[in-house]
């Protein structure tokens, strides 16, 4: 996976604007549906038990976020996953602050042991105490601080559960099973919008509905999203996060082809 493939992984997204079914989070839903619309796919938030298994086998991609949790929702998501899987439909999970409360943890342990994923994105502690490595710390739902490596955290936890993990802060890391890449985009701005991340995990749901390639459809999302905001914060240099944030919105409409080959950094890691 390169820049250039990245590259026509967006323009796939455009010309298919896929249906994302996100079950997403109470404080985030309006941005990533605007965020997914902006991009070019299709939003559809849908919540009742009763339906969503039928809006998950008829979408593009479905993206499970436990960032508001509630035991109906949980029951819901496994309902959705279960869905989505019986007709082929990729399935992405944010494990929001997992780490912080036991009901947390479990809640994304729950969805992992029952539905088959085709991703999972989140910050390294969200991800190492969703495989249960335990020495990191947690901040609420916001990403904590750890002492391990996080290429090494990504590979086993892609390893333990068969699936791309991908691990996103100041470098983000993509791996699945047998291959790690690192990408180097981005902006600390995404950092003061609440909803950064949860809106990056359902554009990745919306490149795995174009590209079958889970870790390549992670790479080129990520990337993309990553240029994308580093566009926006050239243009809103001498403001803030409330103006980077219409900002976001604006340049994932607008960034190029062009633009994710000219910006896009992705490095292959050579792993033992």
């Amino acid at each position: 996976m390169d820049a250039q493939s990245a590259a026509k992984c967006l323009t796939a997204v455009r010309r298919h604007s896929p249906l994302v079914h996100s079950i997403t989070n109470n404080v985030v839903t309006n941005f990533t549906a605007n965020g997914l619309l902006a991009l070019g796919a299709s939003p559809v938030m849908a919540y009742a038990k009763e339906e969503v298994a039928d809006m998950a086998k008829i979408a593009g991609a479905l993206v499970l976020n436990i960032g508001t949790l509630s035991k109906e929702s949980v029951e819901a998501m496994i309902i959705a996953g279960k869905s989505a899987n019986e007709h082929g439909v990729p399935v992405i999970l944010d494990p929001v602050g997992a780490g912080a409360t036991p009901f947390r943890t479990e809640s994304a342990r729950d969805i992992i042991r029952e539905v088959r994923l085709a991703a999972i994105r989140g910050n390294a502690a969200e991800i190492a105490h969703t495989v249960g490595v335990t020495d990191w710390l947690i901040k609420g739902v916001d990403a904590g601080e750890g002492g391990g490596d996080i290429i090494r955290l990504a590979q086993q936890a892609a390893q333990k559960l068969n699936t791309v993990i991908a691990i996103t802060g100041e470098v983000d890391v993509i791996a699945d099973t047998s291959h790690v890449y690192t990408l180097h985009n981005g902006h600390k701005l995404l950092t003061k919008v609440t909803g950064a991340g949860c809106l990056l995990t359902s554009v990745v749901g919306a490149f795995c509905a174009v590209e079958e390639n889970p870790l390549f459809a992670a790479i080129a999302a990520i990337s993309s999203y990553g240029v994308a905001a580093q566009l926006a914060a050239q243009q809103t240099a001498d403001k803030g996060p409330g103006s980077f944030q219409i900002e976001l919105l604006n340049k994932l409409s607008t960034v190029t082809e062009q633009d994710v080959q000219e910006w896009a950094t992705i490095e292959r890691v050579t792993v033992s």
